[in-house]
């Protein structure tokens, strides 16, 4: 999906359009049949310097690990060493890919590019006002979005690998409760973080697809941030949902 999508077409931009019929537009997750096609999405994401490790995948209505009600089925790294495992090398994503076939995966954030994660309803909207007022947006998945309590995730450049090492900016900083006045509904992934990276399943038929894919190039984070938390405080003054957070660490 290119950038002509948002667009205003005879006064109203696709994404409005789509958000009418109530169904995604066909992406690039959607035409992934099959393992051929999953391991081509994985390997584009990789070429775009996304650092992928395995996670875990659904297992029924659990999760494939062996923790007794894992909080996060089907969200989470498979190994503890998932930092230093990430890479975006070619070769050992195609191992991967071929020997885990149903495996999920992660992209640790922080290395290469952070995650603006929001409410579906205020990304959605967000992603048309941003669009509309010609602000380059990088790549954006959807995360659980059939179940009406559904993220989405705006793919930046990082903020977290500063010259100085010792001015690391941790995810925590953004992601602690006593956060949420500032930025309400947004959980900023940077060092020390990962999400899932599409295409991934969830439990419950729940799925991460792209709606702009990797190809899209990285932005400065701040040309986002006013937007999405003027559409999250707009979201967090009508009911809603409980949304389980995203975890920080594996």
């Amino acid at each position: 999906m290119g950038a002509e999508f948002g667009r205003r077409t005879g006064g109203q931009s696709r994404f409005s359009q789509w958000l009418g019929r109530g169904r995604r537009p066909k992406n690039a997750t959607d035409q992934a049949d099959g393992a051929g096609g999953r391991e081509r999405l994985l390997l584009a994401a990789a070429a775009a310097g996304l650092p992928l490790a395995p996670a875990a995948h659904p297992s029924g209505y659990r999760c494939s690990c062996d923790r007794i009600g894992c909080p996060t089925p089907a969200r989470h790294p498979v190994s503890f060493a998932w930092q230093t495992q990430s890479t975006t090398d070619r070769s050992q994503i195609e191992r991967w890919a071929r020997h885990q076939p149903q495996a999920n995966f992660i992209t640790a954030t922080g290395m290469v590019h952070d995650v603006l994660d929001v409410p579906l309803e205020a990304g959605r909207a967000a992603l048309e006002r941003l669009l509309d007022a010609g602000i380059e947006v990088g790549p954006v998945a959807e995360s659980g979005a059939s179940d009406g309590q559904g993220r989405m995730l705006f793919y930046t450049a990082t903020r977290g690998t500063p010259e100085d090492e010792d001015e690391w900016w941790p995810c925590e900083l953004d992601c602690h409760p006593e956060t949420m006045d500032e930025h309400p509904g947004l959980r900023w992934h940077c060092r020390g973080s990962y999400v899932l990276v599409p295409p991934a399943r969830l439990p419950a038929e729940l799925s991460v697809d792209w709606v702009r894919g990797p190809e899209h190039p990285l932005p400065d984070p701040l040309t986002l941030l006013e937007t999405l938390t003027d559409e999250c405080a707009r979201v967090a003054g009508e009911p809603q949902h409980d949304v389980a957070a995203w975890p920080l660490r594996g």
